[in-house]
């Protein structure tokens, strides 16, 4: 990861460049089921269904660095870990693999490096070390899609708890808008259509 400062609205949109070495394909109605049972889930306090505590622990961890938690709230107050847990559930067992292989070979390399078997052990300047040699994996790209999409989905479907997402990205989210809605609607009531 470069030192560069990067606002996290240009973050959040350089994510489409990383979608296509995800390991993963999301389409919209999969992201919206998985939202829906995701929240379902998170309001039960359900235990994963998918992730062993392990896992959800490290996915937490480094869906955190993808968003951090600094003077606004960040992916792990969004919830987005039960978003992950979700999709990756229904019929998802090769990707479900692929990520837990890419994180027995991260967490390999993160014993090499600091001796400590998780990286949600390490402290903040070695996790965005250990995130910076793996950047441009499949893995990587696969945890940020995931981190991304459970950040900006609807609250009510699981992702994006209190809106987190939304207030990231400057995305106003009113159930209505008050008038006047465009000058088409005052043109339509001159003419008494």
């Amino acid at each position: 990861m470069t030192r560069q400062t990067l606002s996290r609205r240009s973050f959040l949109k350089s994510t489409a460049r990383t979608a296509p070495a995800s390991v993963l394909v999301l389409t919209l109605p999969m992201v919206l089921a998985a939202c829906r049972e995701a929240q379902q889930a998170r309001l039960d306090g359900a235990d994963f269904q998918v992730l062993s505590q392990e896992e959800a622990a490290e996915f937490d961890a480094i869906s955190a660095r993808i968003v951090p938690s600094d003077d606004t709230a960040g992916a792990r107050e969004a919830g987005v870990i039960y978003f992950i847990d979700t999709v990756m559930r229904e019929g998802r067992d090769r990707e479900m693999q692929a990520l837990r292989d890419g994180l027995r070979e991260f967490q390999t390399q993160i014993a090499l490096s600091f001796g400590a078997p998780y990286f949600h052990e390490l402290n903040e300047a070695e996790q965005d070390t250990m995130l910076g040699q793996i950047e441009a994996t499949p893995f990587f790209a696969t945890v940020r899609m995931l981190t991304i999409a459970g950040l900006l989905s609807l609250p009510e479907y699981g992702g994006n708890r209190d809106f987190i997402g939304y207030q990231l990205i400057g995305y106003d989210s009113r159930a209505a808008w008050s008038a006047p809605y465009g000058f088409y609607d005052a043109d339509y009531m001159e003419r008494g259509e």
